[in-house]
């Protein structure tokens, strides 16, 4: 995925709770990025405002909602998605859900990005839903599926990415959440379970990454940008 420009490398994750704060975060950020992720909480609080804003302002704009419900309702929430500008968005990968999705999708350029497992889920929870099988092998196992039934590609953490790369190939989006500057990689201190650094995700085969708080809690969040595009371009 080496023809992706590095400004658009790494989305940053408007985890906020109103379009004041988006907006400044946004501001201090787009000189080195143009990608923004809006999640449940902003979008909750700003409906389509902030992905207009952003789009009007020429970014680009994930907007992970993480669409799960019965097939049809599904697909008329990707038509209400479909026009508004909108880049990357996100769907549960179950099989009926993806069929709707795609369907919905027709001929725009949204990509549609399936869930495989949210890195806040680990091995321990694998087992205590009675599942015997890798938190990696469920995985991959959900995202050959959404691949072959027309998803444009998938949600990961960086450690799956590189089996998913060699696997399934060049041309699937991977975007990986989870990411952090590294101290708390291996310590186990943090709230995600599956986290790498940013160079550590693109180096795996991540396409894109999602970062929030080293960012946005950063007193310079331009500076924290620009040290993860260095590290990144310099795989």
């Amino acid at each position: 995925m080496s023809n992706i420009p590095l400004n658009e490398r790494i989305i940053v994750a408007l985890d906020v709770d109103t379009p004041e704060e988006a907006r400044s975060i946004v501001k201090r950020c787009e000189a080195h990025t143009c990608y923004f992720k809006i999640g449940l909480q902003l979008f909750v609080g700003s409906w389509f405002e902030m992905v207009d804003w952003l789009v009007d302002r020429g970014n680009k704009v994930m907007l992970d909602l993480k669409f799960f419900d019965i097939p049809e309702t599904v697909k008329k929430a990707v038509g209400q998605v479909r026009d508004r500008g909108v880049s990357l968005t996100t769907i549960h990968g179950n099989d009926a859900i993806v069929r709707a999705a795609v369907e919905a999708k027709q001929e725009s350029d949204i990509k549609l990005l399936a869930i495989t497992v949210l890195t806040s889920f680990g091995e321990e929870d694998m087992r205590a839903m009675g599942m015997t099988q890798s938190v990696a092998d469920l995985v991959f196992f959900r995202a050959r599926r959404a691949l072959e039934l027309g998803c444009d590609g998938v949600v990961s953490s960086g450690l799956e990415a590189e089996k998913l790369r060699r696997d399934l190939g060049k041309k699937l989006l991977i975007v990986t959440p989870g990411i952090r500057p590294g101290a708390n990689v291996q310590d186990g201190s943090d709230d995600q379970k599956r986290i790498v650094t940013a160079e550590m995700a693109i180096r795996n085969g991540a396409s894109h990454v999602v970062v929030g708080r080293p960012i946005t809690r950063s007193s310079d969040p331009a500076g924290v940008i620009m040290k993860m595009q260095e590290k990144i371009a310099a795989i």
